[in-house]
C-alpha cells in the first residue's frame, strides 16, 4: 500500500512536470482575455491553487535571509531534445533520464526546460526580457524548477539551436538533428535563492522548490522579438503575494 502511495505520487509529479507549461488540454487559458491569468482560478476547478493557494509563483525577491543553502551540482551531458510550441510556450523536451540536478542529498532529473518573455519572477522589481525553466522531479515525483534569467546583450550563440529549430505554429514539433547539452545555457555561478512556490502555469500545482539563479545570460533583441512573435506577444504570470514565505539565499 506504501508503495503504491509512492508510486501515485511520483505518476502524478511526472506528469506534471511534462505538462508544466502546458496546462488542461479541455480547458483553454492564456495570458489575454478571458482566460488570462488573473481568471485562471474561476476557469476550472482544477485551476483553483491559481487563485487560492498562498504559495504561488513567480514572486518578486525583495527581502531574503542568508542561510546555508546546499550547492547545486549539474550534470547535464548531450542529448537528444524534442522542440515543441504548446501553445503559450517554446518547450525543449527530454526521453531519457541522462540529465540530473544535486541539491544537498536530493536528486532530480531534467524533463524539459522552457522560456517566458518577459521574465515571470523579478529580482527587486527588475523585469528582465526572458526567463528559462529547467524543470525537473525526483524519484517520488517532487519538483524542481531551475530558473536562468536574461539580461538584453548581443544575440545568445548558445540558444541559437532551440531558436532556430522553434515550431512557428502551435503543436508543432522539431527533433534537433544534433544532440544538445543544456549546460551550455547555465551561467558559470550557481549562486540562487530558494523559496517554496508553485508551477507558474494551470492548474497552478504547489509543492515546487524553486531556485532562482543569481548570475544572469543575455539574450538579444532579434531573439526575443522572434519568441513574441511566434507566441503572439507576453506569455509571463504577474507575480504572486510572498505571504509567509521565506526567501533564501
Amino acid at each position: 500500500m506504501k508503495f503504491q502511495r509512492h508510486l501515485i505520487v511520483a505518476t502524478l509529479g511526472l506528469a506534471a512536470a511534462s505538462a508544466y507549461a502546458a496546462g488542461d488540454h479541455d480547458t483553454k487559458w492564456g495570458y489575454t482575455g478571458h482566460g488570462s491569468p488573473e481568471s485562471w482560478g474561476e476557469l476550472s476547478p482544477k485551476f483553483s491553487a491559481c487563485s487560492k493557494g498562498m504559495s504561488q509563483s513567480p514572486i518578486n525577491i525583495t527581502e531574503t535571509v542568508e542561510g546555508d543553502l546546499p550547492a547545486i551540482k549539474v550534470n547535464y551531458r548531450p542529448s537528444k531534445v524534442e522542440v515543441i510550441n504548446n501553445g503559450h510556450t517554446i518547450q525543449a523536451n527530454y526521453s531519457d533520464s541522462n540529465n540530473t540536478l544535486r541539491v544537498g542529498d536530493k536528486v532530480y532529473t531534467l524533463k524539459q526546460f522552457h522560456f517566458h518573455v518577459p521574465s515571470e519572477n523579478l529580482i527587486k522589481g527588475k523585469s528582465f526580457p526572458l526567463e528559462a525553466h529547467f524543470v525537473h522531479a525526483d524519484a517520488k515525483g517532487n519538483l524542481a524548477v531551475l530558473a536562468v534569467l536574461y539580461e538584453n546583450g548581443k544575440d545568445n550563440t548558445r540558444l541559437a539551436p532551440v531558436w532556430d529549430a522553434m515550431p512557428e505554429k502551435s503543436g508543432g514539433k522539431t527533433a534537433l538533428k544534433q544532440t544538445f547539452n543544456a549546460a551550455t545555457l547555465l551561467p558559470a555561478s550557481l549562486d540562487y535563492y530558494r523559496f517554496s512556490g508553485s508551477l507558474t502555469t494551470p492548474p497552478c500545482s504547489e509543492g515546487v522548490s524553486w531556485m532562482v539563479l543569481k548570475g544572469f545570460d543575455h539574450i538579444g533583441k532579434a531573439q526575443v522579438d522572434k519568441f513574441s512573435r511566434v507566441m503572439g506577444g507576453p506569455n509571463n504570470r504577474p507575480v504572486q503575494p510572498v505571504n509567509a514565505r521565506i526567501v533564501v539565499q
